[in-house]
């Protein structure tokens, strides 16, 4: 299967010849929802992971900045793979390969223990720095009425609320840490019982909540106990209510409006969702407060 090289671009592939040569491509292990390739490869008796980009990628700029900032705890203690080599202004990286199951669609995306040690991990991460960024809720603010103003399928009435939302919201700084940004079951391995992570191409200086936003809407709600569980790991929830109202709001608009453009029609419905149950608590959850 080494023609699956040839899904790389050509400065992408002489990379990947010049730094693993007699690469052995194994498999394609692409999402195909994102611009991004990702390949499962052997070189020698060493099996890696190839990630590349195209030419409108942002996913593996941030991956290659995770590895380079963040996730020296995690590789250290086996929890996330040792990054091999990478290259930004070509969109490539080449990390080992994590042996472990998928938890999404197993069993253990219900259990208990496997919330604990996802909330253990995501306090490491979060833990590693923090700073005030006090442009960070304008210039999400921003981002939100962008994806209002795109193409979408919100109908007029509610889109028209959540712009009145997001503009009536005040400018406050935001305490920012290292995020992995789609902490869910779909990025976690689960390996003899010992959980890792994958997949950092979202990752980001945010609010803490941040990393919840995802699990609120899907593990939390199926799995009775996981949020209970996962706080536990956690040791403490970040989540302050206006602060995480407008979170979810901002989240609900990109869900919807991101997964229209990519045709991914089972997430934007999630996105509606999501957005029929802020304006459900919208004003009465929020105060004017940060």
């Amino acid at each position: 299967m080494t023609d699956l090289l040839g899904a790389l671009a050509p400065h992408q592939s002489r990379l990947i010849e010049a730094w693993l040569p007699g690469l052995v491509v194994e498999a394609d292990m692409s999402w195909n929802l994102v611009e991004t390739t990702v390949l499962r490869a052997r070189i020698g008796e060493r099996t890696v992971v190839v990630k590349a980009g195209g030419a409108a990628d942002r996913h593996i700029e941030r991956e290659i900045r995770a590895h380079r900032e963040w996730t020296g705890p995690w590789v250290r203690r086996g929890r996330a793979a040792r990054m091999l080599h990478a290259d930004v202004e070509a969109k490539i990286l080449v990390t080992e390969f994590l042996s472990g199951t998928l938890v999404q669609g197993t069993p253990a995306a219900a259990e208990r223990d496997t919330y604990v040690q996802a909330g253990e991990l995501l306090r490491e991460w979060h833990a590693q720095t923090a700073i005030e960024d006090p442009d960070y809720e304008p210039r999400m603010n921003a981002r939100a009425l962008a994806w209002l103003d795109g193409p979408h399928r919100i109908e007029s009435a509610p889109a028209e609320e959540l712009r009145d939302m997001v503009g009536s919201w005040p400018s406050v700084a935001a305490v920012c840490v290292p995020t992995h940004g789609d902490w869910q079951c779909r990025n976690w391995l689960l390996d003899d019982g010992v959980l890792r992570a994958i997949d950092f191409g979202r990752a980001g200086l945010r609010p803490a909540a941040e990393d919840f936003e995802r699990l609120a809407v899907q593990e939390f709600a199926r799995h009775p106990g996981a949020e209970e569980a996962f706080l536990s790991g956690y040791g403490t929830d970040p989540r302050e209510p206006d602060v995480w109202f407008r979170q979810r709001a901002r989240a609900a608009i990109g869900t919807a409006c991101w997964a229209h453009r990519i045709g991914d029609k089972a997430f934007e419905a999630q996105g509606h969702r999501m957005i029929a149950e802020v304006l459900a608590e919208w004003p009465y959850a929020w105060s004017a407060g940060p």
